[in-house]
């Protein structure tokens, strides 16, 4: 309780389910050897990872907990919330447990970035006060419902600064299952490898241009050119442009456009090869 150090590998999390599942930030516990999980009651718990998605910022933990201490969050959901709603934060900003801050929804769909350096889209942009200890912990409605897990802030100081951010419980509900279930988060995929974006951008190039093509891959099966070498000479693969009506620009475009679909979606892949528009149809697979 000393408010002027501030403990290092601190962070919030909140239980999931009756099974002792905790979920909390990925960059809470991305650099930790062990982690340990204090309860309301203050006895203190050893944790296992059980999964992790790091593009997402989302980690999910298991205690061997007494079923009288696991009383689960309740669940809300993100895409009927409005600007001006109020909201609570809940965390141990600084180290201080047990803090509840208040505050309203100042605006929805913002883009934050993961610890990858990957956009996450749909955040939360929150007054409620959020602090260093605050991370994983649960973002609440009104009524007591999860409707994000507080994040990040935006402040030159690294304090408080009346600008936080939460990850939309919406993409929350999508990813924790899946980390229970596989440990990872199943992506859909073409299995392709692109072309650095940087140097996409320095050939003045506006799309994804395809570097590698994984054998036997949706890719593959569609015809879909990689690019090559030919007596010294790079031989451009093909750029998707497009994926279904949207357009793609950038690496980062074509990732958030297949993360919105799922594994085994058919979709329409609009290839540029020597000057030419060409639609492929492509059906998406898992890749790790």
């Amino acid at each position: 309780m000393n408010a002027v150090e501030i403990p290092q590998g601190t962070g919030t999390g909140f239980i999931w389910d009756n099974s002792g599942r905790i979920v909390t930030n990925f960059h809470v516990i991305s650099d930790a050897s062990r982690v340990q999980v204090t309860m309301a009651d203050n006895t203190t718990l050893k944790a296992i990872l059980v999964g992790a998605a790091p593009d997402k910022d989302i980690a999910v933990l298991q205690i061997d907990a007494p079923s009288h201490q696991l009383r689960p969050i309740t669940i809300g959901r993100s895409k009927d919330l409005q600007v001006g709603q109020k909201v609570f934060a809940i965390g141990n900003p600084f180290g201080l447990d047990q803090t509840i801050t208040s505050g309203i929804i100042s605006a929805l769909n913002r883009e934050i970035t993961a610890i990858t350096g990957r956009v996450i889209p749909g955040a939360i942009q929150t007054d409620a006060a959020i602090n260093p200890g605050n991370s994983g912990g649960p973002l609440l409605d009104s009524a007591g419902r999860l409707i994000g897990i507080n994040t990040s802030i935006y402040s030159p100081s690294g304090a408080y600064a009346g600008i936080g951010f939460a990850v939309a419980v919406d993409i929350v509900n999508e990813i924790v299952p899946q980390l229970i279930k596989h440990g990872k988060v199943i992506k859909p995929g073409i299995g392709v490898t692109l072309v650095d974006e940087r140097i996409v951008k320095d050939m003045g190039i506006q799309g994804a241009l395809i570097l590698g093509i994984e054998k036997d891959s949706p890719a593959a099966k569609a015809g879909l050119r990689p690019t090559t070498q030919y007596r010294g000479d790079v031989v451009l693969g093909d750029i998707i442009v497009a994926v279904g009506q949207t357009k793609i620009r950038s690496y980062e475009d074509l990732h958030t456009e297949l993360e919105r679909l799922s594994v085994g979606s058919e979709i329409i892949v609009s290839i540029l090869r020597d000057g030419e528009i060409f639609n492929v149809p492509i059906r998406l697979t898992a890749i790790n």
